[in-house]
């Protein structure tokens, strides 16, 4: 898939910790507005309730005492469940969005394994044959022990030779070709200036601890000396001698942190000056000159007109600094460190142990690797996982639901817009550009349309050779990326597949994106009562629409294009807002015994901004459907009113726990907040909740006055 550089923003984290909620990427408060939080949406917009007698879809067994909806919500709706659901041994975390992710896993199990048997046998050049033999080489565990790292042999070999600055830069350039770039990555994305063409884009990589700051921090102390022991061990995997696996492991440390110190931290790469830096391939060499880009792009087959994106300078200026001071032997050691770990999940079984005991016990605590069907499917859903969309939404996407899902789509938007319109603290030209900014959005659901599915004639497969499968679908993939610089962008492709449990929003194509996997419970449940679609998919669709007008996506026009469209007191009103919002999220200390560790409102505020506005908006578009059904309005279920059981699926969905580690790593690096914070944040802001649980000023539930944060 295209690979936009400009992060999607996504529901949650399509974490590597095990996916939490915002995707392709896979983002306030001053004084409360005049007007009601909550302007009435459209009445156009119609229940979706498919059953004339409400059925409960929610378990209120699992709720616990009353007294909690007002003191901890989270507790109220969730603490039951996670107290009788641990935490699986081979996931980070668990809950709603993971328990939905695994129920993918299998529903793809099941086709892999069946595309599998029937390989041989299906149609020469197929999808289907594809996939079959991608996953039958993955299985293969006897051929891949047979191979142990045979298959990186050449690879390696080719660093060994490397003596100077020109056979690096040769090396660096080839690798890249076959879309295994070391350092930096490179790709294509939409212009910043002109979002209906497409562009290079060149950005910050090559290191192998999370952030920056793990290089740095004394907190971070051990877990560098596990690093260390780690590529130690890595090299040792390979035949080389103890010793001297010190020493490179030394050497790799030594180059990273020199990375490590002229690139971005997180919260820095939210800031959409630091994403974009246009440059001529002539004023490129210039901030490199011992790296042609002239050459690199000669040797990627692409061709450069006006320029690119050097979208990190400094990060490029230390890059080509180590170009002619690092000496060849430690470039040797970080180039033949990266390789083998790149690697490790396509080779034998010692590679795979090695890599999941530093990057899964060490960094998230996960105690126990997937079963192997499970690490082999995330590699066919890397090389071929659009491919293997089509399979999943044939068998497991009806049109009806689709048609369902564009309903609510519709409604929540129509919600969206009447927001804007009464708005009080923004003035009529800024809601105009606004207004023609939500005309101009295009919803995709479930899957791509007839016509727009990739093809994959180009891609040879086997049925026996795993690594060869992976590189060779790596390469693909790259080329087909790389096939769009100097085109036009096309709004109708997705950068997520259908079987991904997500949703995102794209601000260079202004697209909101839902696929298939996401739209069946507990977001969404066609005879469900329309509290509980509103609080789950409707928020879910909220909270994308809502990216569109987020910190980052409101500097970016409807067409894509990042463009200035607000008055200048209104930016100010708007800034302000989502000042308070920071400042919220700032405040919450999610680890239990770790008070000193928060919520980083600034790396989280797109997607705290998404969620707030996305849960008013979808709350707007709930009361409108029930004043279309006065009956279903006055009805409860299970004792609880309709606009009680819109909040508590919203709880639902971020039902969950997180294992330690994984939760201080997501701390630092997650643009997402953590789910149990998410579950309470929004509720806190909205008056609607505190009137629906008749919570009082003072609980802890309730933000009132200058505390309570309104922007959309």
């Amino acid at each position: 898939m295209t690979q936009q550089f400009l992060k999607p923003l996504a529901l949650a984290a399509a974490v590597a910790l095990a996916l939490t909620g915002c995707g392709k990427s896979e983002q306030a408060a001053a004084p409360a507005p005049a007007k009601p939080a909550t302007a009435a949406a459209p009445a156009s917009a119609a229940t979706t309730a498919a059953a004339a007698t409400p059925k409960s879809v929610f378990d209120v067994s699992e709720l616990g005492p009353s007294s909690e909806a007002c003191t901890d919500f989270n507790s109220f709706v969730n603490a039951k469940w996670v107290a009788a659901n641990p935490i699986p041994s081979d996931y980070p975390m668990w809950g709603s969005f993971v328990q939905l992710y695994a129920k993918s896993l299998d529903d793809q199990h099941q086709l892999v394994e069946a595309a599998a048997k029937n390989a041989d046998t299906a149609k020469a050049g197929s999808v289907q044959q594809k996939i079959g033999w991608l996953y039958k080489s993955g299985m293969d565990d006897a051929a891949i022990e047979k191979a142990g790292f045979d298959p990186i042999k050449p690879r390696l070999a080719a660093i060994d030779g490397l003596k100077n600055t020109a056979d690096i830069v040769k090396y660096l350039d080839q690798t890249a070709a076959e879309g295994d770039g070391q350092v930096f990555g490179f790709g294509s994305g939409a212009d910043f200036k002109d979002a209906t063409n497409q562009i290079g884009y060149a950005v910050q990589g090559g290191l192998g601890l999370p952030t920056k700051d793990y290089y740095f921090k004394p907190q971070y102390k051990d877990l560098r000396a596990a690093y260390l022991a780690y590529i130690a061990k890595t090299l040792e995997l390979t035949g080389v001698s103890e010793a001297d696996a010190k020493k490179q492991a030394d050497q790799v440390m030594k180059f990273e942190t020199a990375l490590a110190g002229a690139s971005l931290a997180p919260t820095e790469m939210r800031n959409l000056d630091n994403q974009y830096h246009f440059v001529s391939v002539k004023d490129a060499d210039k901030v490199t000159p011992h790296f042609s880009w002239e050459q690199f792009f000669k040797t990627q087959g692409v061709t450069i007109d006006k320029g690119f994106s050097l979208s990190q300078p400094k990060f490029f200026a230390e890059f080509d600094k180590l170009l002619t001071t690092a000496p060849a032997s430690e470039w040797q050691a970080y180039l033949r460190f990266h390789t083998i770990d790149d690697a490790s999940n396509a080779l034998s079984k010692a590679f795979r142990d090695n890599r999941f005991a530093f990057y899964g016990k060490t960094l998230t605590g996960t105690p126990e690797q997937k079963a192997r069907w499970k690490q082999v499917l995330a590699g066919v859903n890397s090389a071929m996982g659009m491919g293997l969309g089509e399979l999943y939404v044939a068998k497991y996407f009806s049109p009806q639901a689709k048609q369902r899902a564009e309903q609510l789509v519709t409604n929540v938007r129509d919600a969206l817009k009447n927001r804007i319109e009464h708005l009080a603290w923004m003035s009529d030209a800024t809601k105009a550009k606004a207004i023609d900014k939500w005309n101009k959005f295009l919803p995709k659901i479930g899957y791509p349309d007839k016509g727009e599915w990739r093809d994959w004639s180009g891609l040879t497969i086997s049925p026996d050779n795993w690594y060869a499968n992976l590189q060779a679908a790596q390469k693909y993939n790259y080329q087909y990326d790389l096939s769009h610089i100097g085109k036009k962008t096309d709004r109708k492709e997705w950068g997520m597949t259908p079987q991904t449990v997500d949703a995102y929003y794209d601000p260079s194509t202004n697209t909101i994106n839902f696929p298939a996997a996401i739209l069946q419970p507990p977001f969404f449940y066609a005879n469900g009562d329309d509290a509980i679609n509103y609080g789950g998919i409707g928020a879910v669709i909220g909270h994308e629409s809502s990216h569109g007008f987020d910190d980052q996506g409101s500097q970016f026009d409807g067409d894509g294009n990042r463009a200035n469209w607000w008055t200048p007191q209104d930016k100010k009103q708007f800034d302000e807002r989502t000042k308070a919002l920071v400042e919220q999220f700032d405040g919450y200390s999610p680890i239990k015994g770790k008070p000193n560790l928060h919520v980083n409102g600034k790396l989280t505020l797109g997607e705290n901004i998404a969620d707030l506005g996305g849960l008013n908006i979808a709350y707007d578009a709930l009361q409108t459907a029930l004043k279309a059904d006065p009956k279903e309005a006055d009805a409860k279920i299970d004792g609880y009113t309709e606009d009680q059981r819109f909040f508590l699926n919203w709880a639902r969905v971020w039902r969950g726990s997180v294992r330690e580690k994984a939760a201080e790593l997501s701390l630092n690096t997650d643009p997402h907040s953590p789910i149990a914070i998410r579950a309470i944040a929004a509720p806190s802001d909205m008056s609607a909740f505190a009137k629906a649980f008749q919570c009082k000023p003072g609980d802890a539930m309730v933000r009132s006055g200058d505390k309570q944060v309104k922007i959309w």
